[in-house]
């Protein structure tokens, strides 16, 4: 059985940083954003780990879980937001403490999702993929990244349906945020190794295949155990993001996760659009996808919203999804059961 929190109005948002925090000349954006939720009825706690970053972190790895675990056990606090992702949320894992972790939304991506996909397989407590807070700092938010809200405020038992965006964002313009922070210039076109409409089913599980991966062989990374504990045996749909592997390091991630037993019982895949999937003397990401489809023999889908080309989907670890793919367009309904 899968838990689901549930993110009421006016929650309480603890602010902590498992993997990055904000260096002290960005500060003024972690402050833009905070100030955004406040405006909008949240209440902020940000932890120290927020504010300080140094060498690819923003602290110790035992000061990350003890501010971790500090607010996850805290009863004022609703809901964990990270500022962004980063690089080493995998040195951190080893000091949450599982067994002690409160009904929670966690939501972030890139690297943050090693933590919360570890949690879900852990506990069967359901985690969001999706926008983090320093992407929350505009003066709107465009209609996919709006939905993160609709998304954690669902109760148990019902649905809520996402749709594809109409156009993504190539690459990033720090320097030149539009009022929705984003540059959404790009066409959307949603894709299938099959080239024909495909419609699959399954329970989510995912995130940024760059880290995540690490979890197999791991005890946080049993997705046998998770399967047969908390789910049922239902197929999983699994979804990845890739933030910086060529094309034959996601083609070797890949395969270590098939040996690995993760694709078992797999009734689809979905592939996040990705500026990198660099090509490696003529094998293209879109080759990978060709050969995992007829490896696994399940429909592959790609160039998804999710991940660090955005906007994206708020995809929940844990949920019952229908991802259904046809003329360039998507529609994913979650349900939380």
């Amino acid at each position: 059985m899968i838990t689901y929190p549930m993110l009421k109005s006016n929650a309480v948002i603890g602010v902590t940083a498992p993997s990055s925090g904000v260096p002290q000349e960005l500060h003024g954006l972690l402050k833009q954003a905070t100030g955004k939720m406040e405006s909008r009825g949240y209440t902020i706690i940000t932890g120290e780990t927020a504010w300080t970053q140094e060498k690819a972190k923003s602290a110790h790895a035992a000061k990350r879980s003890e501010e971790f675990n500090q607010m996850m056990q805290d009863d004022r606090i609703d809901f964990i937001l990270p500022p962004w992702g980063g690089e080493l949320a995998m040195e951190m894992l080893e000091g949450v403490d599982y067994d002690a972790i409160k009904e929670k939304w966690i939501l972030g991506y890139s690297d943050v999702s090693v933590l919360t996909l570890a949690i879900t397989l852990k506990t069967g407590m359901a985690t969001a993929h999706g926008t983090n807070l320093i992407d929350l700092r505009g003066e709107s938010s465009d209609p996919i990244t709006a939905m993160w809200e609709t998304v954690l405020k669902t109760e148990r038992g019902g649905k809520v349906t996402q749709t594809s965006s109409q156009k993504y964002q190539k690459e990033w313009q720090h320097e030149n945020p539009t009022p929705h922070v984003y540059h959404l210039t790009e066409p959307t076109v949603w894709k299938t190794v099959s080239g024909q409409a495909e419609q699959v089913k399954g329970r989510l599980l995912g995130g940024c295949i760059d880290v995540i991966k690490h979890l197999a062989g791991t005890p946080l990374g049993d997705v046998k155990a998770f399967s047969q504990t908390h789910i049922g045996g239902d197929p999983i749909l699994w979804y990845f993001e890739n933030c910086a592997l060529t094309a034959t390091d996601l083609r070797i991630s890949l395969v270590q996760l098939k040996m690995a037993g993760w694709f078992e019982n797999c009734s689809g895949i979905l592939f996040g659009r990705s500026p990198a999937n660099h090509p490696v003397e003529g094998y293209t990401a879109e080759d990978v996808y060709e050969d995992l489809a007829s490896e696994l023999g399940v429909p592959v889908i790609y160039d998804i919203d999710c991940g660090h080309q955005p906007p994206q989907l708020t995809l929940i670890n844990g949920a019952f999804a229908e991802v259904t793919v046809e003329n360039g367009k998507g529609i994913v309904v979650q349900e939380f059961r």
